[in-house]
């Protein structure tokens, strides 16, 4: 490879020196511009042949620092007539133009030898020393610079078509240069005319007749016919009419195979640039689409199609070119004259093809292509008698049929042999002419005859549906499902089941039944077969909706054909036992688990969603032969895990069948032991779930459960490992690690919980249970605390799960919150509670031992919000400890935040009783709230954070003033604390940048203090009524407030809507502020009366340039709402 010359691609080099060859170049072009009125005088105009663009100007050369030469080297493009005329043309004008000719070759040359270079330099095997890459760098640099040339394409398309060849890489980054020439429609006509010449000439000279020994290499062929088609994509209408033909002649004429492919693959390429309809495009792009496509059917398209008829009778035994014309066929026909391809003569060449057999074992690939053209042919779009005419002319049915017969599909069916891409093939088919049909039944535009048609077509189409619907394969039954799904919607919507349902949808149901079961060949529970069994279920999932389409038809068929299977698969079961096939009892439990839908009320797809009475009648009776017929102790884990998913699906059942109970709960705690990893996690899931909905009917018999797990509840905390899965897609059945086993485990504690506190379970009873199951726990603590405390991970992860499983076993005994009604699960007893209490003591021990840590954290912060059900208003001398050891310095903002939220509950709950509480704790709390308000800003997460917290402070304020106990905040014993959390709502109320819904609460909060504390109303709305009136003396209930108000809840009202960036009437977050601010004035205006208005008079009025009464009449009125409407309107006055 030459070495590429440096100087020429730096500018720097061009501009310090006129030795340069583009400087040679402006020498030479100021020469011909000179001499250009004799050139013009006497000669004819230049054609392509003699000159391109002769006269380039100074500055284009000079923009860019390469502009292509103006000369073309065009050796065995031209003519030879035209080449010897070239010279002595030109030369009788001027002895300077041979010089001139001379110059221009050698730069000419000059300039291809740079593009070569840099191509080869840019893409030559990376080496990391400084000077490759500096090389590189210019390389990159020179051909960004060549594309941006409009010019380029001249020594481009001379080095693409030179002999011998440069590399491919070269000659494809010649040809994107010439691309975007073509694409950008900046040749002139002299260069459109040379460049097609050229183009046309090289596809010619290479892929004519005669021996190819170097044909272009599949690359270079596809960049070729990306070339051509922008070509005719922009040039078909002007430029190059004869497009076709001429590519057309040089396949038909030549004899030569490259030339078919290449003409093919033209066609093909110019579909996917004008018609491909999953493309979007620019409106100018697909106007200019629709008027090629006219532009073609009018003047080329029956060319077109006699050259697909030629080439399939001249090359019948070369499948690569039989393969290419039926994908063009299948391509053009979505938007070409039907009747070119559906005639006698084509259909005597397509239809051989899709028939053919016994070119060796396996896939023909050419027959299924051949496949795929009939339905494209099919799948024209076309008015519904047009098309069911069509159907019958193709003689379609009987070409399925013959296909379904064939021995791929028939005799090697169900072996290995079996041909899957032909099915999926032929499905496709069916699926195409099925959606066409019910098309037909569906158009109101369809006269009697051609739904009689279309019936016939139905009948003879359904049976081939059901067959690939049914086959083994899931990609070609999901290859039918789309057909499927339009002929039952069409059915739902005819509003009743049709007259012939029986034989109509029996089949389909039945064919939907059979899919919904494993294949022989399947697996459970096999980790490695994990994706089979993800595809597996999702074509569950689309299958339970073509059932649910079928009961929304013809229900009763439904519930007949459901009940009949799960009856017979039971009676199958009672005869063969263990040895009946699990799939079988695996399908059958799995249509029960369906079936519910229409049995449970808002879950089937009948009217306003009302339960069926008999679908809900045909369940009980299914449920209680399931429980009788011993299934739960089937070996297989399937089985056992179908079996408890439909028991607490169904749990409800079993409160009008309760003698049941006890045996289905024994079945459960055996099942809660099994050893497969799949079922041990999800049953003691399941387990809590079925004993939390039935806890008031399973009896005393938390002693016995207890005893039977008591050996599962042992709490093993392992510290995940450096190389543990993190990824948090996995679901929740595939995820085994140890931390999703404890996520389990904690089920069993609330179950316990919940089987401890039935009522028929004494007190003391209840308990003494918890004792039971706590007091391991905390023994288990007592050992790993001092580990923890030295820094022992795993030590402290253990103390973590065991402060989680203390508050999930609370949970478990009351689930009641603070300030809720009682409900079905009331407060527990006292005996109860003070068993918790131990449990909270215990907890803030290992809060206060173990504060530094965050899980530690997390963990009590959890477990405190569950132990308020249980312990009630006895939490609250432990308050302080709480806030102490869950706000510590180490707390987030995040922390605080939640913790926040959870103090909103417990002020609401015992309003009644937590004043004292919450008089002694409120400076600190605020003190620990005002030092996170305050912390810096470092990232996107602490700005969510700090919004959060925001929110929640003021939330919480709210939550004190709306339940009576403002006077905490104005006690003495927070006095100190009053001023700054007044000046902090009103910081957070004038910060508005990434802070509105905070601004907002702020001004509610204000409002709230205002009505509090603002005293008697003395002017607005609420005087109307009343003696008093505006003007009356403002008596609030802190002594000074009223000015206060005026001072600073009205002025930081001001600040906010001064803002440039408040614009209520872009917004409607920012609007709902402005709706806060008009309420806090008219609250304001209502305590203080006169007051305001003076100080309206004194700033807001001469700044608005009003004369204020209209404004003080909306202030003082009712209407929030008009008010802000009038706010609004004088702010956007402003702008």
């Amino acid at each position: 490879m030459a070495a590429l010359e440096i100087p020429e691609l730096r500018p720097e080099a061009t501009r310090q020196t006129d030795s340069t060859p583009w400087r040679r170049q402006h020498t030479a072009t100021a020469l011909c511009t000179a001499t250009a009125p004799q050139l013009g005088r006497n000669a004819p105009p230049l054609r392509v042949a003699d000159s391109i663009n002769l006269h380039p100007t100074l500055d284009n050369l000079d923009k860019a620092q390469l502009s292509s030469p103006p000369v073309p080297r065009v050796t065995r493009s031209l003519p030879s007539g035209r080449r010897a005329s070239l010279g002595p043309r030109l030369g009788t004008r001027h002895d300077a133009s041979v010089a001139f000719l001379a110059v221009f070759a050698a730069s000419l040359h000059s300039m291809e030898a740079q593009v070569e270079n840099a191509v080869e330099i840019l893409f030559a095997p990376g080496s990391d020393r400084p000077l490759d890459q500096a090389l590189k760098e210019q390389a990159f640099d020179f051909l960004n610079r060549l594309r941006a040339d409009p010019q380029a394409w001249q020594p481009c398309i001379n080095l693409f078509a030179r002999s011998p060849r440069a590399s491919d890489v070269v000659r494809m980054a010649c040809l994107d240069v010439v691309n975007l020439a073509v694409h950008s429609q900046s040749l002139d006509a002299d260069g459109l005319a040379y460049l097609k010449f050229a183009l046309l000439q090289y596809v010619r000279q290479e892929y004519g007749s005669g021996p190819h020994p170097n044909l272009d290499s599949a690359a270079v062929q596809n960049k070729l016919t990306q070339t051509l088609t922008y070509f005719f994509a922009f040039h078909y209408h002007v430029g190059w009419q004869t497009f076709v033909d001429d590519f057309l002649q040089l396949a038909r004429d030549s004899g030569s195979v490259p030339a078919v492919l290449i003409y093919l693959r033209i066609l093909s390429s110019i579909h996917d640039e004008i018609a491909d309809m999953l493309l979007t495009r620019e409106s100018n792009d697909a106007k200019r689409n629709i008027e090629l496509k006219d532009r073609l059917r009018a003047n080329d398209m029956h060319k077109v199609a006699d050259s697909w008829r030629l080439l399939l009778v001249r090359h019948a035994d070369d499948d690569t070119i039989v393969d290419l014309v039926l994908k063009v066929i299948g391509k053009w026909v979505s938007w070409m004259d039907i009747s070119l391809v559906v005639s006698r003569d084509m259909l005597c060449l397509l239809l051989p093809v899709v028939g053919r057999a016994g070119r060796g074992p396996g896939e023909d690939k050419v027959r299924d292509t051949a496949i795929d053209t009939l339905t494209e042919i099919c799948g024209k779009k076309m008015r519904s008698a047009d098309k069911l005419e069509m159907l019958s002319f193709l003689g379609l049915r009987d070409i399925v049929a013959q296909l379904i017969a064939s021995r791929p599909l028939a005799e090697l069916k169900g072996t290995p042999d079996y041909d899957t891409d032909l099915a999926e093939a032929v499905a496709k088919l069916v699926n195409t002419v099925m959606s066409d049909i019910v098309r037909a039944l569906d158009d109101a535009q369809s006269n009697q005859d051609t739904r009689v048609a279309a019936k016939q077509h139905l009948d003879d189409f359904l049976p081939f549906l059901l067959r690939f619907f049914s086959d083994d394969y899931d990609e070609v039954c999901s290859t039918v499902i789309p057909a499927l799904t339009d002929l039952l919607t069409f059915l739902r919507k005819l509003g009743r089941p049709p007259q012939d349902s029986a034989a109509t949808l029996a089949p389909i149901l039945d064919a939907i039944i059979r899919k919904m079961r494993y294949d022989d060949t399947s697996t459970w529970g096999n980790e490695a077969e994990q994706t089979d069994e993800a595809e597996f279920q999702e074509l569950r999932r689309k299958l339970q909706n073509l059932q649910k389409t079928i009961a929304a038809i013809d229900q009763p068929l439904y519930v007949d054909m459901l009940s009949t299977l799960v009856a017979n698969t039971f009676q199958t079961l009672e005869s063969r036992g263990s040895a009946m096939d699990w799939r079988d009892l695996d399908l059958a439990l799995h249509e029960m688990y369906l079936f519910g839908e229409l049995a449970l009320p808002n879950q089937g797809p009948g009217s306003k969603n009302q339960p069926s009475t008999e679908a809900s009648e045909r369940l009980v009776v299914m449920m209680q032969k399931m429980v009788g017929s011993g299934i739960a102790d089937f070996a297989h884990p399937a089985i056992l895990l179908q079996y408890m998913e439909i028991c607490v699906r169904y749990c409800a059942i079993f409160e009008s069948y309760p003698d049941s109970i006890p045996q289905v709960l024994e079945k459960f705690v055996r099942l809660v032991h099994h050893d497969h990893v799949r079922i041990k996690t999800r049953s003691w899931y399941l387990f809590h779930r079925f004993v939390k909905h039935l806890r008031a009917r399973v009896g005393n018999v938390a002693e016995t459960v207890i005893r039977s797990i008591g050996d599962l509840l042992p709490i093993k905390a392992e510290v995940p490992g450096d190389d543990a899965d993190d990824d948090d897609m996995s679901s929740d059945e595939s995820d085994h690690s140890a931390d999703a086993l404890f996520t389990s485990q904690l089920y069993l504690f609330e179950a316990i919980g919940c089987i401890s506190s039935t009522d028929s379970t004494a007190p003391d009873q209840q308990a003494l249970y918890a004792r039971s199951v706590m007091d391991p726990l905390f023994r288990d603590m007592e050992v790993h605390l001092a580990r923890a405390e030295a820094g022992d991970a795993q030590a402290v992860l253990q103390i973590h799960h065991i402060v989680m499983a203390l508050g999930t076993l609370a949970h478990g005994y009351s689930d009641w919150a603070p300030g809720s009604a009682s409900g079905h699960h009331p407060p527990p007893h006292r005996a109860v509670s003070d068993e918790f209490s131990r449990a909270a003591e215990a907890i803030l021990i290992a809060l206060n031992q173990l504060n530094s840590s965050a899980e530690i954290r997390t963990a009590c912060r959890s477990s405190f919000s569950k132990l308020l059900g249980v312990l009630g208003s006895a939490v609250l001398p432990q308050l302080p400890q709480w806030i102490e050891g869950l706000l510590s310095q180490s707390s987030s903002k995040d922390e605080m935040a939640m913790f926040l939220r959870l103090l909103d509950q417990v002020v609401f709950g015992f309003k009644g009783e937590i004043y004292e509480v919450l008089n002694m704790l409120l400076t600190p709390l605020l003190q620990r709230i005002f030092a996170g308000l305050g912390e810096p800003i470092a990232g996107t997460d602490d700005e969510i954070q700090l919004a959060e917290l925001r929110r929640e402070y003021l939330s919480f304020l709210q939550v004190i003033l709306n339940n009576g106990l403002d006077g905490a905040l104005i006690s003495e014993a927070n006095q100190a604390f009053f001023e700054p959390m007044i000046s902090s709502i009103i910081e957070l109320a004038a910060t508005l940048e990434g802070n509105i819904g905070p601004s907002r609460l702020a001004f509610a909060l204000m409002g709230r203090i205002s009505a509090i504390w603002g005293g008697a109303d003395v002017a607005g709305a609420a005087t109307q009524n009343q003696e008093a009136a505006a003007g009356g003396t403002p008596s609030p209930m802190i002594p000074g407030f009223d000015r206060f108000m005026v001072d600073r809840f009205h002025a930081v009202c001001w600040d906010v809507m001064r803002n440039p960036g408040f614009r209520p009437w872009q917004d409607a977050q920012t609007k709902q502020v402005l709706t806060e601010i008009a309420s806090l004035q008219q609250i304001v205006y209502g305590k203080t009366g006169d007051m305001l208005v003076e100080e309206l008079r004194r700033g807001v009025f001469p700044e608005l340039g009003v004369d204020g009464e209209e404004y003080v009449r909306w202030l003082g009125g009712a209407d929030k709402r008009g008010f802000s409407s009038y706010l609004q309107g004088l702010l956007s006055g402003r702008q």
